[in-house]
């Protein structure tokens, strides 16, 4: 059975004749005839009968019409479908990234690449996740780009560098270091500090620091993200060593440089290496390589 069989056989269903059908089908009416007659011997089972120069369907031809009908519509729908998602006009785009982009780097890149000709008709999913889920997720085509800290031994998937954040010390207003403009990291190993949960990306990367600056922190309890340690460090919790990319408005702490330290965070737009891309996704890529070099900015 294959599919031309199928639409011979609704075509023929629904002229209920042999001439007209092969007309309407552009084959030979002896070609359409074995087709026929190959798919009732797969079946085990006549789908017509014969009256004069016209066909009817079989009790059993009708039923099998029920079901035939549904399939073909079905994959109409899907052709349909996938040519709207593949469309450099109206496709879809599937991407994730970590948290902290949520409030305005995403939104805003998003919106810009919207409003540029031919790309009204888009469509996005968002998601949010840690590096580690957001690099996974990638992997098994569940989102078409990420944004996200390097990952190493990825061989497969492509990671472009878009800014970097400097890291600073956050403490509560009334903390004894909001005194200074700037400390040295190794102040902190006095206080309670709030860190970044050990198997996010940024966990590592500061675990990492404090190892080379032979530094043991007092860590009291961690944050998946800044969202949550900044609102750790704002209730009094402790202090943090975090990368610079909220607004430090939104809570009760003072931000301070860091004497003496050369490190930085860096945001990577990530997508599978040598896979398909859709026109869209390909356009949305080039768009944020392109666009993203101005190095983030908060509002």
């Amino acid at each position: 059975m294959n599919l031309n069989q199928l639409y011979y056989f609704k075509t023929v269903a629904k002229l209920q004749h042999f001439r007209n059908a092969a007309d309407e089908l552009n084959i030979s009416q002896p070609s359409l005839s074995q087709a026929i007659s190959n798919l009732e011997n797969e079946l085990g089972t006549y789908l017509f009968e014969r009256q004069g120069r016209n066909v009817k369907l079989t009790k059993y031809g009708k039923l099998y019409l029920e079901y035939v009908e549904e399939a073909l519509n079905t994959l109409e729908i899907g052709e349909k479908k996938l040519k709207q998602v593949t469309s450099e006009t109206s496709g879809h785009i599937d991407i994730a990234y970590i948290s902290p982009l949520a409030s305005y780097f995403i939104p805003k890149k998003v919106r810009a690449f919207l409003e540029l000709e031919n790309n009204k008709d888009i469509t996005f999913t968002f998601r949010q996740g840690i590096t580690a889920d957001l690099v996974a997720g990638l992997k098994n085509s569940k989102y078409d780009v990420v944004f996200c800290s390097y990952v190493q031994d990825e061989p497969d998937i492509v990671f472009d560098l878009l800014f970097k954040d400097e890291f600073v010390l956050i403490v509560p207003e009334d903390h004894p270091l909001s005194e200074f403009g700037s400390v040295d990291l190794k102040d902190i190993e006095k206080y309670p500090v709030v860190a970044y949960e050990k198997n996010t990306a940024l966990g590592k990367v500061t675990k990492n620091i404090f190892n080379r600056e032979g530094i043991a922190p007092k860590i009291i309890c961690e944050g998946e993200d800044e969202n949550g340690i900044y609102g750790l460090v704002s209730e009094g919790f402790g202090v943090a060593f975090v990368a610079n990319i909220m607004n430090p408005e939104n809570f009760k702490i003072k931000q301070l440089r860091i004497n003496n330290l050369n490190c930085d965070r860096s945001i990577y737009l990530a997508y599978k290496k040598n896979s398909y891309l859709t026109p869209a996704v390909k356009k949305f890529i080039k768009y944020i390589k392109t666009s993203s070099k101005d190095i983030f900015e908060l509002i």
